[in-house]
């Protein structure tokens, strides 16, 4: 098994490969670079973000997920309806209906996330673990071709309020290459080091959050904020070619897609894609922007960590340059009425297979409602045709979506695609691979790998580290 850090930002794998090399746990690493990529991957995720990990503890052999997802505000308020901003965004092909704006934020859970994993799993000391991100924020950071791409779609919703100086400094978007400079997150992260994960729900962070909510038409309390915790569980487990895949239920479809999908090894293209599309079929829904790292340590212990702000509200602490997050706007999570307090729901899927001798793949992926695709296509890809994890992941896509459409990326086998077409489906075919298709982070042990969708990296551990 490979010891190392796959995520979607190479700053961000680099921080959590600093904590292996000092011997730290796959906690350690997957805190160091879940911070980082609160500095590094801003228009993907954020410290007022949500997510779910799962973690292999192989010293005693146990799994367990953890909820740290966004949860619904309100708790000793009355009852009031959130005004949202909506507007339309060109999202490839598509024009994508958002709702954000600060009455948008539900109550953030990643810090508490990543508090929970480093109390439970983690060996070094806490403010060790946010010193890459901090020096991330004190110095700024790359923004690479895939995130400078997303940024350009996103930009009527990162520069209508105090994003603008951030994301496209003196009247200029940021594109690729240029200097990501967020000096702000620099003071959050002090009080966070100093204080622990907690500064983010009480002390001047907690107030800070509180007064944009309260100021912009919000809906978070302070009793929000003092109840909220990050939650520990048992995984899904699903039987798949002799093996324990482990994952979570929710709104991911894992546990029921894995069971539909054939046998891949041996089949043509052609047949491949027809299989795969005919056990994804029937995902829908805009995109939300999120992102996905997996650490495995030494020992072979692992932690794959998936967050997302949402879209992103718009909205940022004055002073932080932290950015709330979007979910109460996200339609595809609102599955009911929700209560104040109660967890949204989500369709992240951290997920780790094991064998006899132990783990064999951890993995997951951003993207929204094409994540279930992604992870499906790439898990099968490298369990059940034995691609080495990069290849797998670096394949073409289809996802197919509700009214019979497929979007295809290009290099997608081209005779299936004829034939959706003849059989009366719409077959979208995009000009270049896209962080639409989702974001796969992989370490197994016949490797691991990054998305380029993402601008991801995954890089090794040094021996002994």
């Amino acid at each position: 098994m490979i010891a190392g850090v796959a995520a979607g930002h190479p700053a961000t794998a680099a921080a959590g490969i600093e904590i292996l090399a000092e011997g730290g746990s796959a906690a350690d690493a997957a805190v160091a670079a879940g911070l980082a990529s609160c500095v590094a991957e801003t228009v993907m995720t954020g410290l007022l973000g949500g997510g779910h990990a799962i973690y292999l503890d192989v010293a005693s052999g146990t799994v367990r997920n953890l909820d740290c997802f966004c949860a619904a505000p309100g708790l000793g308020a009355p009852r009031r309806e959130a005004e949202l901003l909506h507007l339309d965004v060109p999202f490839g092909e598509e024009l994508v209906h958002y709702a954000v704006g600060p009455a948008s934020c539900a109550v953030p859970g990643v810090p508490a996330g990543l508090d929970a994993l480093w109390r439970a799993h983690g060996r070094l000391p806490w403010p060790r673990l946010v010193e890459p991100a901090l020096r991330l924020a004190r110095d700024g950071v790359t923004m690479p071709p895939a995130h400078a791409a997303c940024l350009a779609m996103l930009a009527p919703v990162y520069t209508m309020n105090e994003g603008a100086r951030i994301y496209a400094p003196g009247g200029r978007l940021l594109q690729a290459g240029d200097r990501l400079s967020q000096p702000g997150i620099a003071t959050a992260l002090e009080e966070l080091a100093a204080d622990g994960a907690g500064a983010a729900y009480r002390g001047a962070f907690a107030e800070s959050l509180l007064a944009v909510s309260d100021e912009r038409g919000g809906l978070l309390t302070g009793e929000d904020m003092s109840a909220y915790a990050a939650r520990w569980s048992e995984p899904v487990e699903v039987p798949y070619l002799g093996l324990r895949f482990l994952t979570r239920s929710g709104l991911s479809g894992i546990p029921s897609t894995l069971p539909r999908l054939p046998r891949l090894r041996g089949l043509t293209p052609a047949e491949r894609l027809t299989a795969l599309v005919g056990a994804l079929d029937g995902s829908a829904g805009p995109d939300t922007h999120t992102t996905n790292l997996v650490a495995v340590d030494a020992e072979g212990s692992a932690c794959v960590l998936t967050t997302s702000l949402g879209l992103g509200s718009g909205d940022f602490l004055p002073g932080l340059d932290v950015q709330l997050n979007s979910m109460l706007g996200e339609i595809d999570l609102l599955t009911g009425p929700l209560e104040p307090g109660e967890r949204m729901q989500s369709m992240m899927a951290p997920s780790v297979v094991l064998d006899a001798d132990g783990l064999v793949l951890a993995l997951g992926s951003a993207g929204g409602t094409r994540l279930r695709t992604a992870l499906v296509t790439v898990a099968a890809g490298i369990l059940d045709e034995g691609l080495d994890p990069q290849e797998a992941v670096d394949r073409p896509r289809a996802h197919p979506v509700a009214g019979d459409v497929v979007n295809a990326e290009p290099g997608a086998d081209e005779a299936a695609l004829v034939a959706f077409e003849a059989a009366g489906r719409t077959v979208r075919r995009w000009p270049e691979l896209h962080h639409y298709f989702g974001g796969v982070s992989a370490i197994g042990r016949m490797g691991a790998a990054a998305d380029p969708r993402r601008s991801g990296a995954a890089l090794s551990a040094p021996p002994g580290g």
